[in-house]
């Protein structure tokens, strides 16, 4: 390592690359706060109403966003020739979406997370390998590399499906309170929007993202769009078996003329045990899991102590008098 310091080549480089980083974070800090001066400006001169641009076109927060520096990367970077649209583009949507990215980019942000991954993660491991002095074989390199490229490859599809379990275990477990709330809103004369919006409006600080889907539901209905279809975007937004079940017996009450009070009473029911089983079955599973550790930690130990007198026994007395 001394010997690579003492490299003019190697001192000059490590300089260079110092450089390139300071040059990278003070660009990146003045591009950032000319962004939010100019978001400030714009919402201050403008107000609720949204500027128009030179070519009368509405600009707005959805077009500031849409010029995001993800979206002049994705742009350039398709326009010089490489399509960032996936094949599966709806399957891959509908997992972000599911993940909470609703963004009309995502997918070709993501896509270019990846092919960024691929390439940078081996190339970062290779210049770690160099600048600590390690010199690994041909085979041993391509074999990291390749590693390398995988992890990069699919990691983002790890993280999206983590981050959509974690999104719909939280809108499940508070799915049963508020079937409650909206019983009560149902039977105190309200109608399903109403419900929803009351209900999203008192869940917004104990389950935040129930109160978005619910929320969203909402802006749905006073659009236009139909209790059907707003429902089952729900559903699809979400993810989850019991909100797709919950819209399909909201769905067949509307159409059979039901009671949507016992509706929701009978699911509330269903849905609270459902929880109940859950947490069940998440006690069952903890001797299981407390196994592990037992087997792998406690239990040579508590040998050790139990047959160490014993031994020390065998030694002492059993194997001098053998050899007397």
């Amino acid at each position: 390592m001394n010997d690579f310091l003492a490299n003019d080549a190697a001192q000059i480089a490590i300089l260079l690359l110092l450089f390139v980083a300071v040059v990278a974070v003070a660009y990146g800090a003045i591009v950032l706060l000319g962004e939010r001066r100019e978001l400030r400006g714009r919402l201050t001169a403008a107000g609720p109403a949204e500027e128009a641009d030179s070519g009368g076109r509405a600009v707005g927060l959805r077009a500031y966003d849409a010029r995001g520096a993800w979206i002049s990367m994705v742009t350039a970077i398709e326009k010089a020739g490489i399509p960032l649209v996936d094949t599966k583009d709806a399957t891959l949507r509908s997992r972000l979406v599911a993940a909470g990215y609703r963004q009309e980019h995502a997918p070709r942000v993501y896509s270019l997370l990846r092919l960024i991954l691929v390439v940078v993660l081996p190339l970062g491991i290779f210049a770690l390998m160099w600048m600590t002095g390690s010199r690994p074989s041909l085979t041993k390199l391509y074999f990291i590399g390749m590693v390398a490229a995988l992890a990069g490859l699919y990691f983002p599809s790890l993280w999206i499906r983590a981050r959509a379990a974690r999104r719909q275990r939280e809108i499940i477990n508070g799915f049963p309170d508020a079937l409650d709330l909206m019983l009560v809103c149902v039977e105190a004369g309200l109608g399903l929007e109403a419900a929803f919006s009351r209900v999203g409006m008192e869940m917004t600080r104990s389950h935040p993202l129930l109160a978005e889907q619910l929320g969203a539901v909402v802006l749905e209905l006073r659009a236009g769009r139909s209790q059907e279809d707003a429902l089952r975007r729900m559903a699809d937004r979400a993810g989850a078996d019991e909100i797709q079940a919950f819209a399909t017996l909201l769905i067949q009450s509307h159409k059979l003329g039901s009671s949507v009070a016992q509706t929701l009473r009978i699911y509330a029911a269903e849905m609270r045990e459902r929880r109940r089983m859950r947490a069940e079955e998440k006690a069952h599973r903890l001797p299981v899991l407390l196994s592990i550790p037992l087997v792998t930690c406690m239990l040579p130990v508590m040998i050790g102590v139990l047959m160490l007198p014993a031994v020390i026994r065998t030694l002492r007395v059993v194997i001098p008098a053998m050899a007397g």
